[in-house]
């Protein structure tokens, strides 16, 4: 392992030094902020304190499901003060990345998501045109006149150029069979992010990598990924808040996402709390996919500063 990551629960002195370094945080969310519905004490009070100093505070998540608009009403209901242009999902990176770099030419730039309301409302935003998604039409058993018009193609719109897979709520057998025919009809595949599992209240469910798991399987692809870890994200906030790297800090709670994601992007430092998927035991094992420059037992415990 490399050098061990500071503790900084209980040392005030080491949490002042800490926020000293730092400009910009980027703060995961689930498992950071909140589990489920609940959200954890003192996480207001420790924004506002980083607000206070100076800070810049930018959510990023790999929720897939919700737009931004949809995740500030989120913020504010669990009573998180924000604003828009705070929040960066995998759903708006994905878009921006499909239509501002990846920029497929007419009519070949469709897109079949598998998703939820989210990823449409943001590639809706920009200009992007899709199927699929929350079409009421594929919440269904597949039959087998589907299975002739995908295999004869008469099912298939041919102006689909791009597969976008996400957290689906309604995935099914008839989904996954529409969207393997556009890959190997040459579609690029596109995943809003891989995280394995989705906190919610007490324990843990299917997350959008599950979901984008039976494609890789069939295709032998691996996708590319615009949530954390991925680079691509990385560049995209970069881009959007113009941050200095040195002089920014990632916080979450998954060393295969959040502190991947900061170490791989040369942040300035990373932070890892103890309040969700991944223990001090996940980073001290020789095999740790990454480990935090500092860890402390919950985000509020950096309330500990001195003033």
């Amino acid at each position: 392992m490399s050098q061990a990551p500071k503790y900084l629960t209980g040392d005030s002195a080491a949490i002042n030094e800490f926020l000293d370094k730092f400009d910009v945080f980027l703060l995961d969310c689930d498992g950071v902020l909140w589990s489920g519905d609940h959200v954890f004490e003192g996480i207001v009070e420790t924004l506002e304190m980083l607000r206070s100093r100076g800070k810049r505070v930018v959510f990023v998540t790999n929720n897939s499901t919700k737009d931004r608009p949809a995740y500030q009403l989120k913020l504010t209901n669990l009573g998180i003060p924000s604003n828009v242009e705070e929040i960066f999902g995998s759903s708006y990176s994905a878009a921006i990345y499909i239509s501002r770099i990846l920029k497929l030419p007419a009519p070949k730039n469709k897109v079949f998501i598998i998703g939820e309301s989210g990823m449409e409302s943001e590639l809706r935003a920009e200009g992007v045109p899709f199927i699929g998604g929350t079409d009421p039409a594929l919440r269904r058993d597949i039959t087998p006149e589907d299975f002739k018009k995908l295999s004869d193609g008469s099912l298939l719109d041919p102006d689909v150029g791009i597969v976008l897979v996400g957290l689906d709520f309604h995935i099914n057998y008839l989904k996954l069979s529409i969207a393997y025919q556009y890959l190997r009809r040459g579609a690029k595949f596109i995943a809003t992010n891989l995280d394995n599992l989705l906190p919610t209240g007490e324990t843990f469910f299917p997350g959008a990598g599950s979901i984008s798991i039976p494609l890789v399987n069939m295709t032998g692809q691996t996708p590319l990924t615009l949530g954390k870890p991925s680079q691509a994200m990385m560049d995209a906030i970069e881009g959007k808040f113009h941050l200095d790297r040195a002089r920014t800090c990632m916080v979450g709670d998954r060393l295969n996402t959040d502190i991947q994601f900061g170490v791989e992007g040369k942040l300035g430092g990373t932070l890892h709390v103890l309040t969700g998927v991944h223990k001090r035991e996940d980073w001290e094992a020789e095999n740790a996919v990454a480990v935090p420059a500092y860890y402390a037992d919950k985000l509020s415990d950096l309330r500990g500063a001195t003033s």
